[in-house]
This record gives C-alpha cells, structure tokens and sequence, in this order.
C-alpha cells in the first residue's frame, strides 16, 4: 500500500519518528532512523509489536477507539493529533460527510452585523470566507471586492503579497494557519475537498507545500494576532473561534482590539468609512 493510501500509518510513523527515545528511557545506541522502533510504541501502547507493525504498514485493519487512544497516549499526541488519529482510522458516517455550504441564514448575518467595533468573519471547513461583517472590511480585507474563490484563507496566506506583508512574523502564522486547517478539514470530513486545494497550492506554492508534508496539527481556537495595518500601524487583537451550532461545517472568527488604544483607532476608522 502507498503512503498515499495508507495516511493512517502514514501519520503513525510520523509521529513516532519524531520522538527521543531517551525521553522515555529506551536505550538509544546506534539506529537507522530517528525516533522511536516500532517495538517501543507497542511497548509504551501495551499491544502486540506485531499487531502495530501492521498497523503502520496498513495491513491490520482499524483497531479499537480504545487500542487507538493508548497508541495516542504511547505517541504523546496532542488533543488535535489525537483527533486527527481517529478521524484517519474511522473517518465519518455518510450523514456528517462535508458538504460545501453555499452561505450562511440571515439571522447568523445579524449576529455579525451586531458586533460593530470587532472584526468577525464566518469560515468554512476548507478556510473559505462565506460571511462577515462591516468592520472586518474595515480593519481586515473587504471580501466583497474579491472573486468568490479568492476568499479562501489560505489561498490569501500564500499568494497575496499585502496578505503576507501584513503578518508580524507570516512564518509562524502560515504554519499554525495549515496546521489548524488540516485538523479542521478532516474533522469535517472534507477530504475530496481539501485535496483539491492542497494540490493546487503544493503547485503554487513549495512554502505550503513545505508546511503540509511537514503533518503539523494545530488548534485554532483563540490567541493573539499581530498586524501590520497599512493606516494604523502595528496593532494587536484577540480571536476566538466559535463553532455555529448545527453547522458543523461552520466557524465563526471574532476579532478584538487587545487594548484602549486600538479600540479608539478601530471606533475612528469604522465610522469613518460607515458614514
């Protein structure tokens, strides 16, 4: 089986590769590739170094959710890689399949709208923009001026210059940003999806492409982002990530100004272009 098709073991041997075998008091000597042997997963996971061999190599079948979370446990894996693990094992019944949303209610509008002084967007599993609100044309991107395909995340990390200009440090935001959209994309079940785009970008982009073969997950639920904005300067704001209930295809990004200072500038600058 090709690693192509074999993702599960694919991901497996990833993150076991990536593990110091001193860390966890194996003997480390002489060894042909970095990380941790087979045998010590299985060890660490308490199953057969068989059964795992197999697992890896995608002939033994999907295990237990159980036998999967003790080889989560024995990798060390996050609670997104954990995730991402089951989902690759035992992907999603027919119904959840992900379907592209064509939009979003009128009532999800307003909620936006209500929020007048926080940049706020709604984005699909696939990071396209399908909804946002006044002040997010202000402070981030006016999405109405771009081609419906062109409101994609990361379409816009990758291949618009005043995108990549305006990160305070767009490495570090372009690896967390393809991090949490492989999570999310698979989560969803958008795996023809987000094939197409990972395709498309891989060939325009050997920066993502780097990024994706790298298997980073990531959570992207809140933190803090830097701009560089091209009228206030740098400025600093906080995200949260919300799901939308019944939507599991659905999230909504809710922007805040970090301080007094930046709240003043974004209340001048939103009522200016509202009047």
């Amino acid at each position: 089986m090709s690693n192509s098709e074999n993702v599960l073991g694919t991901f497996l041997r990833d993150r076991r590769m990536r593990l110091d075998p001193a860390t966890f008091g194996f003997q480390v000597g002489r060894r042909r590739t970095p990380g941790l042997r087979r045998e010590e997963v299985a060890q660490r996971a308490n199953i057969s170094p068989t059964w795992y061999t197999w697992l890896e190599q995608g002939r033994g079948g999907a295990p237990s959710a159980h036998v999967l979370d003790r080889i989560a446990t024995g990798l060390m894996l996050t609670e997104p890689e954990r995730d991402h693990l089951h989902i690759l094992a035992f992907g999603h019944p027919p119904e959840t399949r992900y379907r592209q949303p064509e939009g979003i209610t009128p009532r999800l509008q307003r909620v936006l709208d209500a929020m007048p002084l926080s940049p706020a967007i709604v984005r699909t599993a696939t990071w396209d923009v399908v909804a946002w609100n006044a002040a997010a044309t202000v402070i981030l991107t006016d999405y109405a001026k771009l081609p419906k395909d062109r409101r994609n995340i990361l379409r816009m990390m990758f291949s618009d210059e005043r995108v990549r200009a305006a990160q305070d440090d767009w490495l570090s935001v372009a690896r967390y940003v393809v991090g949490a959209f492989r999570a999310d994309a698979t989560r969803a079940g958008a795996g023809a999806e987000i094939q197409r785009l990972v395709d498309e970008l891989s060939a325009s982009s050997p920066e993502f492409k780097a990024l994706w073969d790298d298997n980073e997950i990531a959570g992207f639920r809140d933190g803090i982002k830097r701009l560089h904005h091209p009228f206030l300067g740098p400025i600093e704001l906080e995200f949260s990530t919300f799901a939308v209930e019944g939507r599991s295809d659905l999230n909504m990004m809710v922007y805040s100004p970090a301080n007094p200072e930046v709240m003043e500038q974004f209340q001048t600058m939103i009522s200016k272009a509202c009047r």
